[in-house]
């Protein structure tokens, strides 16, 4: 196995994740929720990020060419579930737990676009383009389940926070969460905007 393409797998996609980050936002979604449902929302989220990357790391080029859909347009769709989002969180719509289901939550948007979103997508499409046999493809592999493990074990023990935070502080982050979280999805736009445009100046 490539121990230097690991490293560099495992690095760029828990820096894309980021879940340290992620925090915040999982327990604004999921601080109502018991803790035995907490955990649950974790492992279900991160297994379907693991699951959508695999499924475009084998044959994602293949899915959009066949659907005739570009990486920009797919992060800009990313970006405008995001702001649904973010407006929920904003408006304290996510706070009733009653209006959400662990396995919605989990679902979208932590599964997915949060951790399998279209930096971690593009990102692992081009590392198996650029692979150069097994030895590689191991690397990758592997450095993707690393990732997923951090990603875990991140929003597994997060559940200490909520009863540092309690239910006011909850109330609190969740906002924050709210305007970070519209800020990444502005961000996703606009980089898809930004790609787009940039496609029209090369074919004029």
């Amino acid at each position: 196995m490539d121990l230097k393409l690991f490293v560099e797998v495992f690095v760029t996609l828990l820096v894309i994740m980021d879940p340290p980050g992620m925090v915040p936002i999982f327990l604004a979604l999921t601080g109502p929720l018991a803790a035995r449902e907490r955990h649950r929302a974790a492992r279900q989220a991160v297994t379907l990020a693991l699951g959508v990357i695999v499924i475009f790391a084998v044959a994602g080029q293949t899915i959009l060419d066949y659907l005739h859909v570009s990486l920009p347009a797919l992060q800009g769709a990313g970006g405008l579930l995001l702001v649904l989002v973010a407006l929920e969180l904003l408006t304290g719509k996510a706070d009733d737990p009653g209006q959400q289901t662990t396995s919605n939550i989990a679902l979208v948007p932590l599964g997915t676009p949060l951790l399998a979103g279209p930096g971690a997508i593009v990102a692992t499409m081009l590392f198996v383009q650029g692979a150069d046999g097994l030895s590689d493809q191991l690397a990758i592999a592997v450095g993707i389940v690393a990732v997923m493990v951090a990603v875990w074990l991140t929003l597994r023990f997060s559940g200490g926070i909520v009863r540092v935070l309690r239910p006011s502080g909850i109330e609190v982050l969740t906002r924050i969460a709210g305007l970070l979280l519209a800020a990444i999805a502005v961000q996703l736009i606009a980089d898809a905007v930004g790609a787009f445009v940039k496609v029209f100046q090369q074919a004029s």
